[in-house]
């Protein structure tokens, strides 16, 4: 199993990078919050990875920590959560900030999150708050521990107006890909959400 690329970033559109690892290029899909941490094109990165072989297909994720990576594969494990959902569950928080959800049964955050209902989201906070115990104890003493500050605000997960028309793309069914690019054109200095949700989406007609 492949389990970390060491390697040139050739591309990054995301939430897809192409990785160059000694002549091979690999293929990796990246939440948001792990993508907005890579270095330039042309730049050498470390990914931890997970693989996943389907019927119609071979994927491999990417997160920029040990820690995330294994949040995801407890994400996934969880009852009708599978990789895609796991992706954009990460894409709308940040791996410390899906942990203090769970602390704080924090349902009105996680139902922001495009496919997460409310059904799913009570779901995750029973199914998680045990195998995220575990998890916490294993990240003691690394460098980037499942520890948010104290002044952690629930159902404050999109904060930008950028973030928020990601979100609300995701949510209407366009790929990450597409919402990001859209929203990167379509962004302009002071542009509150609901202008740059309707500017983005008129980008894309």
């Amino acid at each position: 199993m492949l389990g970390r690329l060491r390697g040139i970033l050739v591309e990054k559109q995301a939430p897809e990078v192409l990785i160059d690892v000694s002549g091979v290029g690999y293929e990796v899909q990246m939440p948001l919050t792990s993508f907005y941490e890579l270095p330039e094109l042309n730049k050498e990165a470390v990914i931890y990875t997970h693989f996943v072989v389907r019927e119609d297909a071979q994927l491999l994720y990417g997160f920029i920590t040990k820690q995330e990576r294994a949040l995801f594969r407890l994400l996934i494990k969880a009852n009708g959560v599978g990789p895609k959902l796991g992706l954009t569950i990460l894409s709308g928080m940040t791996a410390a900030e899906f942990v203090k959800c769970v602390e704080h049964d924090d349902i009105a955050t996680l139902v922001k999150l495009p496919g997460v209902g409310k059904k799913t989201a009570e779901r995750l906070l029973v199914e998680m708050r045990d195998k995220l115990k575990t998890l916490m104890e294993a990240s003691v003493g690394s460098e980037r521990e499942f520890v948010l500050q104290t002044n952690y605000t629930p159902a404050e997960v999109v904060n930008t107006a950028e973030e928020d028309a990601i979100a609300a793309l995701l949510s209407l069914g366009y790929k990450p890909a597409q919402a990001s690019k859209a929203v990167s054109a379509a962004f302009k200095e002071g542009m509150d959400s609901e202008t740059l949700i309707k500017a983005s989406l008129k980008s894309m007609l």
